[in-house]
């Protein structure tokens, strides 16, 4: 018996079957299937689909964007620790999806996974990954993975990149260490 090939994560292709994704919430159906790939023409988001090996079956997708967020919106641990800037850099995880068939069945951890990694690796600086999810089941989801609510927007969460960088150390950027801190 053959074993099945891995999973992969890479960017939205030609080669992958945007018609036959569907999570079950039409807006997220409807931007893979008509706004994706132009947003990504437009470099307005980067859209990352979860395949099984080469297959053009999309199983979930993400997408992320550069954001901001006001220093005054930050609770009082990040602004302490943000420098005196109005606004703090953010990467926007703007969508996450799983397709129907793949549903509980864990599959919902490796987008946001490799989404993590990706804000981690981007070489920009950035103070944290804010998600705006659609209801409050979704809202659990990111919790879940110690994503935080706004006090003032609770479908508004936020995962400090220190966070992230403390779930994934090795691959932080040269000039920081565990903890967020930079290195001596």
């Amino acid at each position: 018996m053959a074993s099945q090939p891995p999973y992969s994560i890479a960017p939205l292709g030609a080669q992958h079957d945007r018609a036959a994704f569907s999570c079950g919430e039409p807006s997220l159906d409807s931007y893979l299937q008509r706004q994706a790939s132009q947003d990504v023409r437009r470099d307005l988001a980067a859209c990352y689909v979860l395949t099984r090996g080469d297959s053009a079956t999309i199983i979930g997708y993400y997408t992320l964007s550069a954001s901001s967020i006001e220093l005054i919106g930050l609770p009082p641990e990040l602004v302490k620790k943000s420098g005196r800037y109005p606004l703090v850099p953010a990467v926007l995880l703007g969508r996450l999806a799983v397709d129907q068939r793949f549903q509980g069945q864990g599959m919902s951890g490796l987008p946001l996974m490799d989404a993590l990694r990706r804000a981690l690796r981007t070489g920009v600086g950035v103070k944290l990954m804010i998600v705006d999810a659609l209801n409050d089941s979704a809202a659990r989801f990111y919790e879940h993975y110690d994503f935080r609510r706004f006090a003032d927007q609770p479908m508004r969460l936020y995962l400090p990149l220190s966070a992230i960088r403390d779930l994934f150390p090795e691959d932080a950027p040269p000039g920081h260490s565990e903890g967020g801190k930079p290195a001596q």
